[in-house]
């Protein structure tokens, strides 16, 4: 193939996506909805497959479709989570250079203890509730890790749905995925969870008695001590 053949193709994939996206969006074709087959996208447009499969992947990567192997892709309606799937090759990819665990460590760090502060300051009864019952059942799941750790994951997100903001939910689920890998490289041990969990006893104290500054500084000594363990899983 020349390159001004290259060039055409390209254009008409492009204008295949445009197409597709388009009734993505517009719920033409409906969220969880399968696409029409290769097939059938190459006799509506009267494009070749390999324009088609083009198509699909681009699609993909803007996180508009699901795609497994030998299945039908799905419509995805946009969404905070969507997008931040649609980047998870490119952290992933960044993950593995120099600092950027640690970058990305310190983005979470930054958010949470903005988080806590807001806590602090505008928690509310519900809130409080919830964070006394993660609190509760991470205690309770200090002799069982993997238990702890999604108990662990629950204490923190709760944080993250205080400011009834859809996007930091997303966020957080997120960071969870992208830092998964180095949570599971660590040691499970039971002293550590007891750590872990008078850390959470601090901060879920300092937020119950409205004081956001040291809600802010029982975070980050938390999260500092985390980062020390997971700097040991680069050795």
């Amino acid at each position: 193939m020349n390159k001004t053949e290259s060039a055409q193709k390209g254009r008409i994939s492009d204008y295949l996506v445009t197409q597709l996206e388009a009734k993505i969006l517009s719920n033409n074709i409906k969220d969880g909805e399968k696409l029409p087959s290769e097939r059938e996208l190459m006799n509506q447009y009267d494009v070749s497959r390999t324009v088609v499969r083009e198509a699909i992947a681009t699609l993909s990567s803007k996180g508009l479709i699901i795609t497994k192997p030998r299945f039908r892709p799905i419509a995805r309606k946009p969404n905070i989570d969507s997008a931040l799937d649609s980047i998870n090759g490119i952290v992933t990819h960044l993950l593995s250079q120099s600092d950027g665990v640690k970058n990305l460590f310190d983005t979470r760090l930054m958010i949470e203890a903005m988080l806590v502060r807001e806590a602090a300051i505008n928690a509310n009864k519900d809130d409080i509730k919830a964070l006394r019952e993660a609190l509760k059942a991470n205690y309770l799941a200090i002799n069982d890790s993997d238990e702890f750790y999604t108990t662990d994951v629950l204490f923190h997100s709760i944080l993250y749905s205080i400011p009834n903001n859809p996007i930091f939910p997303s966020v957080q689920k997120a960071f969870v995925n992208w830092l998964s890998n180095h949570w599971k490289k660590m040691g499970r041990l039971s002293k550590r969870n007891e750590l872990n969990y008078y850390a959470h006893k601090k901060i879920f104290e300092a937020i119950l008695n409205r004081d956001p500054d040291e809600a802010e500084k029982a975070l980050r000594e938390h999260l500092n001590t985390g980062w020390k363990d997971i700097e040991k899983t680069f050795k």
